[in-house]
């Protein structure tokens, strides 16, 4: 899962208002327009 969320954060910096965030217990979280 790890190397799945750090490959699609790659393919995602490009855009700086897309952000994946970790939520500790729960899973991760796409946030978008930061």
């Amino acid at each position: 899962m790890d190397v799945f969320i750090s490959k699609l954060r790659k393919k995602l910096e490009a855009d700086a208002s897309v952000q994946i965030v970790n939520i500790r217990g729960v899973g991760y979280k796409l946030v978008m327009g930061v």
